[in-house]
């Protein structure tokens, strides 16, 4: 229909067709969107879901100041990058994409000329460190490769990589004082005690193994690598930074240089050539969770070559296999831009987390085979289960099928039997609310993705949602609600934990367990207990019954919830949203609400202390750059609105995501962000994940076409498309009218014709709105 791809075959379990793809993807995917500011994005070089995330780092911000306080400025680099900088000390091997914390920047290389320097800034001397200047001209990024001229050194780097390998290419002028920096002392969110260990060993003249051991967000996390040079050094060392108070007899050696064993805390490694002008250097640098001996293998399955070109365009391959996956027609290049970039950014996480040979390092710190699935990790479920994870149950549902499983097997793996809150990198971190991986289990269970194993997900989910000294359960589980002298964010938990018992209670009925559904429905109207009908808003309750009295629901510090307000936050019932509209007064009232929170101001000292509250993700008192609130502009379709759901939804669409490096309004969260575009951008959008459900919005593509794994297509039509027509005059499912505003995931799963009639006036509709 659009003339872009050419069907010669289909492979399902693909969902894309095989042949020719005419169309090159990649160029309208641009990394540099959300690089600056909140987005905390990297542009680095990396696979679709790859365990490599190689990336430029430009700055090295310590956690904590001298005085022990807060570091505020190490935020700005969740992701190693911020496009503000002119300055670059080096590439690491693993980045975080969209986060609002932080850890990672592992492995960190770095290519010099001249003296040889090993501090990353400046040195004791207050001379310069090993960092280079650059520019933005001299910058490029593509989906699965980098590059940039490091202006102090006169080096052109570039890099690329498959899912375990980074593949550095290093192009140098001629001197007999080249060298290649491997700085094992760097991290993101770096702390004095975070490097637990560190152990390097030289085995040839080009082949280099170790790990690292740090404490962080990942209290207890193991790097494995392997670096392979594509010319033999002719000298190396290093640079122990720990304080050594024993080092057995090892101090009969001189260790510091030409000693094929590196130990410590802290440590940078460097490698020292001759080169010619124009001289390339190529490094391969695979990782591993389990060995030095698996990283070895995953590089001789991924990148048993030294050919750049063929991984660069073997990998550009794979970016273009995804982001064709959606085909779509745009009323402009920005937009378009938007599309793919946020699509992109949909496919960085959950990132792998196993060898080629299928043996990955698990929570219990042990060695496992994943023997009929794919591991995964990464997961920020309080921000991707609304969105990121709905649409791998469509773009993507064998991913979602194997992360399901890796959630599951993190659940064997766990002392405290649950299910991930916010884990990665074989550790639970224990960020932000909720148990969330119910949400993405009942989402895959009501639309029948994946094969794992339903009893199984249930009986986890239950677990999970018993135990009772995590964050307040067991106070939920006696009062009916999260007490807020007893916990804190108490609404916001009690409202979160009454959603995902809801997601349990789906579970439950999908496998006829009726005792499980009953108690975990009753749970799931826990919501109740925190509702003021006096004051009209969801408001923290004290253990003794009453009311919390100092209560401001425009304020986002200490009332009862978490990065969000009783304004929006409390608009959070996604189980019963109909019970929920009448609750706070019913539709016209509700509307009003609605009407306020995207049209009044709220005053900055009630965002003030908030690192993820930022004025650019602010419309009104609705907050864009943040996820708790993603669901509010659909709530309209619950009021008889629904043309002011299709307003507010095209408003934010078109200022709130933009093709520039600060076209983010906050931080991308793993995806989230961008998988709220992509839905939105279609024409509808997940409001209650675990149902079989969307809501409409105002689509703001042309034309789309959705390739499906079933080898079935969804072909979504936009007539009278414009940017002034952001309203739904009607919509057609292959031939039959749509009444309401609710699409069936059958509706898309099954594929065919949905046809979207636009107008430049409402299409004001009353009709009965429900989740089931």
């Amino acid at each position: 229909m659009l003339g872009v791809i050419i069907l010669t075959s289909y492979n399902k379990k693909d969902s894309i067709p095989n042949g020719s793809i005419k169309t090159s993807y990649t160029q309208y995917v641009n990394p540099f969107i959300g690089t600056s500011k909140m987005g905390h994005v990297f542009p680095g070089a990396t696979a679709p879901f790859g365990m490599v995330q190689l990336s430029p780092q430009t700055n090295f911000e310590v956690m904590f100041n001298e005085d022990g306080k807060y570091n505020s400025e190490t935020y700005e680099y969740c992701a190693g990058y911020q496009h503000k900088d002119s300055t670059i000390i080096g590439f690491s091997h693993t980045n975080f994409s969209g986060t609002g914390h932080s850890d990672l920047g592992d492995l960190l290389v770095m290519p010099t000329v001249g003296s040889l320097v090993l501090e990353p800034l400046k040195t004791k001397e207050g001379k310069k460190g090993f960092y280079s200047t650059f520019s933005h001209d001299k910058e490029e990024a593509s989906p699965g490769y980098y590059k940039v001229d490091l202006e102090s050194y006169n080096v052109t780097a570039e890099h690329t990589a498959s899912e375990r390998v980074g593949f550095h290419q290093y192009t140098f002028p001629e001197s007999e004082d080249a060298h290649i920096i491997l700085d094992m002392v760097y991290n993101v969110y770096h702390h004095n005690n975070k490097n637990v260990w560190t152990f390097i060993r030289i085995e040839n003249d080009s082949l280099v193994t170790g790990y690292r051991q740090t404490k962080g967000w990942a209290r207890d996390k193991k790097v494995f690598f392997v670096m392979q040079f594509s010319k033999p050094f002719k000298s190396y060392g290093h640079k122990k930074y720990d304080d050594v108070k024993y080092d057995g007899f090892y101090r009969r050696f001189n260790q510091d240089k030409n000693f094929p064993e590196m130990a410590g805390k802290e440590i940078r490694a460097y490698f020292n050539f001759d080169t010619k002008e124009n001289e390339k250097i190529n490094v391969k640098f695979a990782l591993s969770s389990v060995s030095t001996n698996g990283a070895l293998k995953n590089l001789k399955a991924e990148i048993p070559h030294w050919n750049f070109n063929k991984t660069k365009e073997e990998t550009k391959a794979k970016w273009n296999k995804e982001l064709s996956k959606i085909e779509v027609t745009s009323l402009n290049d920005s937009d378009k831009i938007n599309f793919y970039t946020a699509l992109y950014h949909t496919n960085l996480s959950p990132i792998l987390y196993e060898d080629v040979d299928g043996q990955y390092r698990g929570l219990d710190q042990n060695i496992h085979n994943s023997d009929d699935f794919t591991n995964y990790t990464i997961f920020s479920l309080w921000d991707t289960y609304r969105a990121l994870h709905p649409l791998f149950n469509i773009t993507q549902p064998e991913r979602n099928n194997d992360m399901i499983k890796s959630m599951l097997a993190h659940h064997d793996e766990s002392v405290h039997n649950m299910l991930p809150i916010w884990s990665h990198y074989a550790n639970e971190n224990w960020c932000m609310i909720g148990y969330h991986a119910t949400s993405v289990i009942a989402d895959a269970v009501a639309k029948n993705v994946g094969n794992f194993d339903y009893k199984r997900a249930l009986t986890a989910s239950v677990n999970t949602a018993n135990v009772r000294y995590f964050d307040g359960l067991g106070d939920y589980m006696d009062y009916k609600y999260v007490p807020d002298d007893k916990s804190h964010s108490s609404v916001s938990k009690t409202l979160e934990y009454a959603y995902n018992d809801w997601c349990i209670a789906q579970i439950a009925n999908q496998v006829d367990n009726a005792k499980i559904e009953k108690e975990f429905m009753k749970r799931s109207e826990y919501y109740n207990n925190v509702y003021d009908t006096k004051s009209g808003y969801m408001r923290p309750k004290l253990s003794n019954g009453t009311f919390r009295r100092n209560f401001d629901p425009m304020d986002t510090h200490g009332q009862g919830f978490i990065e969000g307000n009783a304004w929006n936050y409390g608009l959070y019932i996604p189980q019963n949203i109909n019970e929920m509209v009448n609750m706070m007064g019913g539709k016209e009232r509700f509307t009003k609400h609605l009407d306020s929170l995207f049209t009044m101001t709220i005053d900055e000292k009630y965002i003030a202390n908030h690192e993820d509250i930022t004025r650019d993700g602010i419309v009104g008192n609705y907050v864009h750059g943040n996820e708790p609130g993603h669901h509010i502009p659909y709530l309209y379709n619950w009021t008889g609105h629904p043309e002011k759901t299709q307003e507010r939804v095209r408003m934010i669409m078109n200022t709130m995501y933009a093709p520039t490096v600060d076209g983010l309004c906050g931080n991308d969260d793993a995806g989230q962000m961008s998988a709220w575009y992509v839905f939105s951008a279609l024409g509808f959008y997940p409001v209650t994940p675990g149902s079989k459900n969307y809501a409409l919005g105002s689509p703001l593509v042309k034309e789309a076409t959705v390739y499906l794994n079933t080898g079935k297509t969804l072909i979504i039509v936009v007539n009278n498309q414009s940017k002034e027509n952001v309203y739904v005059k009607s919509v057609l499912i292959n031939g039959k009218v749509l009444k309401g505003a609710i699409l069936s995931h059958n509706d898309i799963i099954n594929g065919g014709t949905i046809i979207f009639e636009m107008s430049n006036t409402p299409n004001i509709i009353e009709s009965k709105y429900y989740v089931q």
